[in-house]
């Protein structure tokens, strides 16, 4: 048994806490010397300190932790808690650090204003008809990763095996929310499809003339890409096509599995320069 004074230098938690802990009800002493009031600890009631402290972490409140303490919560439990917080930090790390990114796109944007290199040459296409299978939504860029992982838990239920490798995202702007757009993603068909899941779509995209831009994703270029290719459609007296989406295509790199190259196609029309 320990007096509070050795329990708090062993528990790493002051005198202060623990008196209040024991005020409220939430670690008692394991006794107390009736003559001289000293409160006693035994060591097994750090491991007790050390679960009220994940519950705090977890965002519980001090009385919504008594009762949890005095539900006797099994270790499943706790570990289903954790691994729902540790989600829900996950996702605010995720959150802040595409804010970040995108932090850093503006700078260097603001950075190369007025003098765009041009670290890649735009190529002008002809696109074939292709049919199109996606899974139609609204949200944010960042949204895009999450909509292929539910395209792709549909093609895999499906046993859809008539998809071709790149990945396609097809956008549009939404006039009533500025912050978002209206994004279609999935892949181009290499056949006919026998049975169509609701939740998917087949579009027929036209052959198009496309003004296109490649570049590696991790590349200081992405960035630039979308106003490299402004500018290349203006300066050549083009104008873009407003009854057809823009494309964007996502080819994996065998040996960098991080990095994809990403082609930007943009439907265009007129003769280039006079």
């Amino acid at each position: 048994m320990f007096k509070i004074s050795e329990f708090s230098r062993l528990s790493k938690v002051s005198l202060k806490a623990l008196r209040y802990y024991d005020h409220i009800g939430m670690l008692k002493p394991r006794t107390v010397d009736q003559d001289t009031g000293y409160r006693y600890y035994s060591a097994d009631q750090i491991l007790e300190l050390n679960r009220i402290f994940m519950y705090k972490e977890l965002g519980f409140t001090l009385p919504q932790i008594i009762e949890l303490l005095n539900e006797d919560i099994t270790l499943e439990q706790i570990r289903g808690m954790f691994n729902l917080k540790r989600s829900e930090i996950q996702q605010v790390i995720d959150t802040e650090q595409a804010k970040l990114t995108r932090i850093k796109e503006r700078m260097q944007l603001i950075e190369k204003e007025g003098c765009v290199e041009r670290e890649q040459e735009v190529v002008i296409k002809a696109v074939e008809h292709k049919l199109f299978l996606s899974l139609k939504a609204r949200g944010k860029e960042q949204d895009i990763p999450g909509l292929f992982r539910t395209f792709n838990q549909w093609i895999r239920k499906e046993n859809l095996n008539l998809v071709e490798s790149p990945k396609i995202v097809i956008w549009s702007e939404l006039d009533e929310n500025v912050d978002e757009f209206e994004f279609e993603v999935g892949h181009f068909l290499k056949g006919e499809l026998s049975v169509l899941p609701d939740e998917l779509q087949i579009r027929s995209l036209p052959p198009e003339l496309m003004a296109t831009l490649t570049f590696h994703s991790d590349s200081a270029f992405a960035c630039t890409a979308c106003v490299d290719l402004a500018t290349w459609i203006e300066n050549n007296g083009y104008q873009i096509k407003e009854d057809q989406p823009g494309r964007e295509i996502y080819l994996p790199l065998p040996t960098e599995q991080d990095i994809q190259l990403i082609e930007i196609q943009i439907p265009i029309k007129g003769g280039g320069k006079d």
